[in-house]
C-alpha cells in the first residue's frame, strides 16, 4: 500500500495541472446564430436567455442593452427580418471567447419594401455553467 500512495498522489497532481481544454468555435457561432434568430422571430425571452445580464451592443455610436433592441425592433417598420453570416473566426479557451464575422441582412417593410444591409461585427462571450452566453456584441455597417 505504501508504494501505491506515491503513485496516486502523482496521477493526482499530473491531471489538476491539465489545463483545461478549450470548448469547440461551433457552439460560439451557434449561440450568434441563434441570437440573430430570435430577432428575427421576435422571441425576445429566448434572445434574452442566450445573453449574460449584463449584455450590451454597441451599434451605431449607441449603447444598447437587450431591453432597449427590444424596444427599437418593436418600433421597427420592419415586417421580416433575414440574417446570414460568413467569415468567421472564433477564438475560444474554456470560459470565454470571441468571434469576428461578417453580418448580412435582408428586411422587410410594412410598405413591402426589401432592404440589405452589411455589417462587420464581433462578440464576447461568457461560459455560463455549461453554455456560453453572449456578453458583448460590436455592430458596424460594412462600406
Amino acid at each position: 500500500m505504501k508504494s501505491a500512495l506515491p503513485l496516486l498522489i502523482l496521477a493526482g497532481t499530473a491531471s489538476a495541472c491539465q489545463p483545461n481544454r478549450p470548448d469547440s468555435p461551433e457552439k460560439l457561432k451557434a449561440v450568434v446564430v441563434a441570437y440573430f434568430d430570435c430577432i428575427s422571430r421576435k422571441d425576445f425571452t429566448r434572445m434574452k436567455s442566450l445573453t449574460t445580464p449584463d449584455f450590451i451592443l454597441f451599434e451605431n455610436g449607441k449603447v444598447i442593452n437587450n431591453d432597449g433592441l427590444i424596444a427599437i425592433i418593436n418600433g421597427s417598420p420592419i415586417t421580416r427580418a433575414d440574417y446570414s453570416f460568413d467569415n468567421f473566426k472564433v477564438n475560444v479557451d474554456s470560459s470565454s471567447g470571441s468571434v469576428i464575422y461578417f453580418n448580412h441582412g435582408k428586411f422587410m417593410t410594412n410598405d413591402a419594401s426589401v432592404l440589405t444591409r452589411d455589417w462587420l461585427e464581433s462578440a464576447t462571450f461568457k461560459k455560463v455553467g455549461d453554455e456560453w452566453k453572449l456578453d458583448f456584441i460590436h455592430s458596424t455597417v460594412k462600406k
